[in-house]
C-alpha cells in the first residue's frame, strides 16, 4: 500500500528576518533626523542637557520622565520575551544584524567565503586567497562600523551638531574618539567575538529562562514525533542505542538544524541559553521534512502546543499583568509629558537674611534663574499671589530667547509690621508666580520663597 503524503508549504524565516533587519536599520537611521517643531522625536543630549521625546524637549530639571522610559523599556522586553521568547535577539538586535551583514552578506554573498546554510564550518584561512578576502571583508565592515558608530552617537549628539563638530576635529577629539572606539569595538565584536557575545556577554540570555513558560513561542523540537536524540543528562543517545531506532521516530538525524545554527547549538537538546530564536533550524528542518511530505520537526511554537498538544494561550496571567503594567506606564508618560514646563525657574536666597531700611522698610534679596525651554522668545514677569503686604522691587519684565538662561536679582520688600515677635526672626513663605506676558495661561510657574522678617526689637 502506497504511503500517503501531506503537502507542506515551505516557509523561509530567513527572508522574513532579512526584511525585519532592513526595517530595523531604516528606523534606527531615520529616527535621529526626524524632528517636530525643531525638537527630535528621541534624543538624549548630554551636550545640551536635554531629553527630546516625541517632539518635546525636557531639560535636566525635568528628567522625571526617565524612570518611566526605563520601566517601559524593561517591562516591554519582559513582555515580549514572555510571549515570543528571544525574538528580539533573532529579529531586531543590532548584534545579530551586524553578524548577518558581515557573515551572510559580505563574507558569503559578496566574497564567497562561506555557505549561508552551514554556519558551523569556518573557511580555510590558511589559503592566501581566503586570507586576502578576509582582509577585504574586514575593511568593508570597518567602513560600515563607522556609520553604525555615528548613528549611535546621533542619539546623544543630534546630526546637525555632529556634522558641524567633525568639521573641526581638533576641537572635538572626545566626540571623534568615542565614534572611533565604538567602531573599533564593533569590528572586534563582529569579526572575532561573533556569537560568543550572545552566549557569554549578553545578560539577556540569563533572564530569558526566568520569563519563559509553557506558552512562550520559541524554536522547539518535537520529541513526540522525532524521538529523543538526547537523554536527561544532555548526552546524545541516538547513535549509542543498542537496539535499532524506533521506526516511528521521524527525525532523520541529518543534522541540518545543527549545521545552520549561528550559535552552534543543537535545538533537539531543548531550551538553551544560547538560542536566539533566529529560526534557522526551523527553515532547515522544513526543507528536509518537506521533501518527505511531512511538517517540520522544529517549529516556531510553544511547549504546550508541541508536547501537550494543546492550543497556546496568548491571553494568560502573565501577559495580562504585563499589559496592565505597560498601559499604566504609558498613561503616566502622557500625564507627565503634559506637565512640561516651558519656563524653568530656580529661586535662591542670597547670603544676607534681610535689610532694614528707613521707616522700618524690610527687604530680602533673592537670585532668580530663568530658563526659556520653549522654541520661541518670551517676555517674563513676576507677581506675588498670597501676600499683598509684600511687594516686588527692582524687577522689570524682560525678554529671553529660546533655550537661554538669565539671572536676575529680585528684591521683596514690605513696610508693614508683619510679625510682632521680640524673641526671634520669623520666616514667611511667599508664593511667586512667574509667567510669560504674551502667553500667561500656557507659560506660568509657581515658586515658593522664604521672606525673613526681623524680630521686633530690631525695628525702630
Amino acid at each position: 500500500m502506497k504511503e500517503s503524503t501531506v503537502s507542506v508549504k515551505k516557509t523561509s524565516h530567513r527572508i522574513q528576518r532579512y526584511y525585519a533587519y532592513v526595517l530595523a536599520t531604516i528606523i534606527s537611521l531615520s529616527i535621529p533626523f526626524i524632528t517636530i517643531n525643531g525638537n527630535h522625536i528621541f534624543l538624549l543630549s548630554f551636550d545640551k542637557k536635554q531629553l527630546h521625546l516625541m517632539g518635546i524637549a525636557f531639560d535636566m530639571q525635568e528628567l522625571y520622565m526617565m524612570p518611566f522610559l526605563l520601566m517601559l523599556l524593561f517591562l516591554g522586553i519582559f513582555a515580549a520575551t514572555a510571549i515570543g521568547g528571544r525574538a528580539w535577539c533573532g529579529w531586531a538586535c543590532p548584534q545579530t544584524i551586524f553578524r548577518v551583514v558581515y557573515r551572510d552578506l559580505i563574507e558569503s554573498k559578496l566574497l564567497g567565503l562561506r555557505r549561508i546554510k552551514n554556519k558551523q564550518k569556518e573557511p580555510d584561512w590558511s589559503k592566501a586567497e581566503n586570507a586576502s578576502k578576509k582582509l577585504v571583508a574586514i575593511i568593508i565592515w570597518s567602513a560600515l562600523s563607522l556609520i553604525a558608530a555615528a548613528d549611535f552617537m546621533w542619539y546623544f549628539v543630534p546630526p546637525e551638531d555632529f556634522f558641524a563638530y567633525i568639521q573641526n576635529p581638533t576641537e572635538h577629539f572626545f566626540l571623534i574618539g568615542i565614534v572611533l572606539s565604538v567602531a573599533a569595538f564593533l569590528v572586534y565584536d563582529v569579526v572575532w567575538l561573533k556569537e560568543d557575545f550572545c552566549v557569554y556577554v549578553c545578560p539577556y540570555s540569563r533572564v530569558q529562562s526566568v520569563l519563559y513558560d509553557d506558552d512562550t513561542y520559541q524554536a522547539i523540537y518535537s520529541t513526540n514525533r522525532g524521538g529523543n536524540i538526547y537523554n536527561d543528562d544532555k548526552e546524545k543517545i541516538i547513535f549509542k542505542a543498542k537496539d535499532l531506532p524506533d521506526p516511528t521516530n521521524e527525525c532523520t538525524t541529518c543534522e541540518s538544524c545543527v549545521t545552520v545554527c549561528p550559535t552552534h547549538i543543537d535545538i533537539r537538546k531543548g531550551l538553551q541559553l544560547e538560542c536566539i530564536n533566529c529560526l534557522e533550524c526551523v527553515d532547515a528542518c522544513t526543507t528536509v521534512m518537506g521533501k518527505l511530505g511531512k511538517e517540520s520537526l522544529v517549529q516556531w511554537s510553544s511547549t504546550r502546543s508541541i508536547q501537550k498538544n494543546e492550543p497556546t494561550k496568548i491571553v494568560r496571567k502573565s501577559t495580562i499583568m504585563y499589559s496592565i503594567a505597560l498601559i499604566i506606564i504609558i498613561g503616566l508618560l502622557f500625564v507627565m509629558g503634559g506637565k512640561k514646563e516651558y519656563m524653568l525657574l530656580n529661586v535662591n536666597k542670597t547670603t544676607e537674611l534681610y535689610k532694614i531700611k528707613e521707616n522700618n522698610v524690610i527687604s530680602n534679596n533673592f537670585l532668580f534663574l530663568f530658563q526659556n525651554t520653549d522654541s520661541k522668545p518670551h517676555t517674563y514677569n513676576l507677581e506675588i499671589i498670597d501676600h499683598k503686604d509684600i511687594v516686588i522691587k527692582r524687577f522689570r519684565p524682560f525678554k529671553l530667547s529660546p533655550k537661554k538662561l538669565a539671572k536676575k536679582v529680585v528684591i521683596l520688600q514690605t513696610d508693614k509690621l508683619l510679625v510682632n515677635d521680640k524673641t526671634k526672626d520669623t520666616p514667611i513663605t511667599v508664593t511667586i508666580r512667574a509667567y510669560a506676558v504674551d502667553e500667561p495661561e500656557r507659560i506660568s510657574v509657581l515658586r515658593k520663597a522664604v521672606f525673613i522678617f526681623p524680630r521686633a526689637d530690631k525695628l525702630k
